[in-house]
Order: structure tokens, then sequence, then C-alpha cells
């Protein structure tokens, strides 16, 4: 995942949450200006940042960074799923969908 990725998640999520720019920068203590000169682009965000961001949007870093948010809840829902199943059922789907 690129800076540019990073940035565009911090959007999505932030309007997914609902908060404003303005919202979300002074509930990470930051300037007002903070997160609309972020998703500008006008300087890279820190790690504890982005954590603060997450956090903020009241989700967890590992859907922030999975790979398709379109379909994260979808496939964290279908993994649960596999991981209960017993082995001979593990492997017969494995068979099926090859």
């Amino acid at each position: 995942m690129n800076l540019n990725d990073i940035i565009d998640r911090i959007g999505y999520f932030r309007n997914k949450s609902n908060l404003s720019a303005r919202a979300l920068s002074l509930n990470i203590d930051k300037n007002p200006a903070y997160i609309t000169k972020l998703e500008a682009g006008e300087f890279e965000p820190s790690m504890k940042v982005i954590l603060e961001i997450i956090e903020a949007c009241d989700i967890t870093p590992e859907e922030f960074f999975c790979e398709n948010i379109d379909t994260y809840k979808l496939d964290k829902e279908t993994l649960k799923i596999i991981k209960n199943l017993p082995e001979n059922k593990k492997i017969a789907l494995k068979e099926l969908l090859n």
C-alpha cells in the first residue's frame, strides 16, 4: 500500500464514520486543518497518527489495511466459517474450489 492509498483510505473511512475533516482533526488532538492538509497530500502521516485515525473512525487496523475494503466484511465472515469447519470439510471445500 502506497501513500496515496493510505490517504484515500483515511478519506474513505472518515466519510464512512460521518466525520468532517475538522472533527477528525480535533478528535486526534491536531490543528483543525490537519486532516484537510493530510488528504491534500501536503505531508505524510506517521504510523502513530494513522493508528489514532483508525481508532477515531472506530475500525481496526486489519480493516484499514485490508486488500479490498469493499469485500472486507464478507471475507472476514467467510474465513470465520471456514476456520470452524472440520478438517475433512475444509479439504472437500478446497477440492471443490480448485
